[in-house]
């Protein structure tokens, strides 16, 4: 009898901080804020804090 396999999941996912975000893009962090308020960016919330998901921009 076979046993059970646990799903799969990405252990890594490309994510960076609002800040390293608002750096590398040149935006100011408010406009990055706005931007994932209005889900224009993928965000991901990490504890109390956001994380933007490089890995779903689109070029």
């Amino acid at each position: 009898m076979e046993e059970p396999q646990a799903p799969k999941v990405l252990a890594h996912v490309p994510l960076i901080t609002i800040e390293r975000f608002a750096e590398l893009s040149g935006l100011e962090q408010g406009v990055v804020y706005g931007q994932i308020r209005n889900a224009h960016l993928p965000a991901v919330r990490v504890g109390k804090s956001r994380r933007v998901n490089i890995a779903l921009l689109r070029a």
